[in-house]
């Protein structure tokens, strides 16, 4: 049987009080979303362990069944595998964002969404300027870049910048967690602090400047490790698969799990994405595997700016846009194909962050009975038939397996 998970990223929310103490996915209308609960069965799942932060690389690895406390080295080994980066084992490859900083506090945590052709200019002048034969900095999409250095140390701590808006800079430099670790942190502190330098001039950011926009004025690294060792699907589960998303680090997780990625024209992370193009290649590229992977980031993105009705909005665009599309494209399908929609982690407006409370989700496969769900949303699912899930339980539920003790 063939699969679809669309994975709404950040989806999930708090109740909001302009919204009459609802959720967004409460507020938005969203029929599809809401048919195909009253089609499947569903629940709520775990995708962040307690002890582990709740970034999107350890739920999206959670939700593809991996134990992320096995797997996990970091975000930016995944992003460097989706930039087809190749890493010596000794590398450290960091996430490393463009930000905008404003009377020495984190404004922003991507520079206003700066575009990809204006980062580019910036990150090519960063290798420039600090660039060595230990530092290596490479071009991602928008404000989401890569920094390699070359025997670095993991043990540091570092704050993903879009969960401290409003911060002083200062108080959330990189931290050695041991003392094997200073020398990297000294580095990477050092790399941020001169950054502002070469940045500040740039004609790129004099130009955003003067049309009113936020400066790309400093970088910003974290999610430090090393490369992974992880099976791929066809290894763990004896499938294969496709990844489509806009998002490097979601191309990196399917590099490591074996997975084909599809790349959209005009997919752009945000709320003006080519939601209908993910639908069809989504359907295009299931003629050639057992499972595919419908990333989009939009939910996420309207969650860390705080904005309720851009999120409403968002929702309903996947709502009429790709959950559809797509319940009407497998209905006229000969092959029966089991579809899953969830995101992978709450992304509440109120606090424009990452929570790591479980997710609702729904699946529904071709010839079961459905449990009486009736809206897909946070609440609703508690009454599913599949409980609460956790510990990559999703996978196997989904692919109708017995779950692993």
């Amino acid at each position: 049987m063939k699969t679809i998970i669309i994975l709404a990223d950040g989806m999930a929310d708090y109740p909001v009080g302009i919204l009459g103490d609802l959720t967004p996915m409460q507020k938005a209308v969203t029929p599809n979303m809401d048919s195909l609960c009253r089609m499947g069965r569903s629940g709520r799942l775990v995708t962040v362990p307690e002890d582990m932060p709740p970034g999107s690389e350890i739920a999206n690895l959670s939700v593809l069944g991996y134990d992320v406390h096995k797997v996990y080295q970091g975000r930016g080994v995944l992003e460097a595998a989706a930039m087809g980066v190749e890493l010596d084992d000794t590398d450290l490859a960091m996430r490393c964002n463009l930000i905008c900083i404003e009377s020495d506090r984190i404004k922003n945590h991507s520079a206003g969404h700066i575009s990809s052709e204006e980062a580019r200019e910036l990150i090519e002048c960063l290798n420039k300027d600090l660039g060595t034969d230990r530092i290596r900095f490479y071009p991602g999409v928008s404000y989401r870049h890569l920094l390699v250095v070359k025997n670095g140390r993991s043990d540091v701590d570092c704050t993903p910048p879009h969960d401290v808006p409003g911060t002083p800079f200062r108080d959330v430099l990189v931290k050695p967690s041991s003392g094997a670790g200073k020398e990297t942190a000294d580095l990477l502190n050092d790399l941020i602090l001169k950054s502002h330098d070469t940045l500040a001039r740039h004609p790129v950011n004099r130009k955003r400047h003067a049309e009113g926009k936020d400066p790309a004025n400093s970088i910003w690294v974290w999610a430090p490790g090393h490369k992974p060792r992880m099976k791929t699907l066809k290894e763990k589960y004896g499938i294969t698969g496709a990844v489509i998303s806009a998002v490097d680090l979601i191309f990196g997780i399917g590099v490591y799990a074996g997975m084909k990625a599809v790349h959209v024209e005009g997919a752009t992370g945000l709320y003006d994405t080519n939601y209908p193009g993910k639908a069809r290649a989504a359907m295009d590229v299931l003629k050639e595997v057992d499972l595919v992977y419908l990333h989009i980031e939009a939910p996420d993105e309207a969650g860390h700016e705080g904005n309720a009705e851009l999120k409403i909005r968002t929702l309903e665009d996947i709502d009429s846009q790709v959950v559809g599309p797509i319940m009407k494209a497998v209905e006229e399908m000969e092959e029966p194909v089991t579809l899953a929609l969830l995101p992978d982690h709450p992304t509440p407006c109120a606090i424009r962050t990452h929570v790591r409370d479980a997710v609702p989700f729904v699946i529904a496969r071709p010839g079961e009975e459905p449990d009486g769900v009736t809206e897909f949303n946070e609440f609703s699912v508690e009454k599913g038939s599949y409980g609460l899930l956790k510990n990559g339980e999703f996978m196997d539920v989904l692919l109708n397996r017995s779950i692993k003790s």
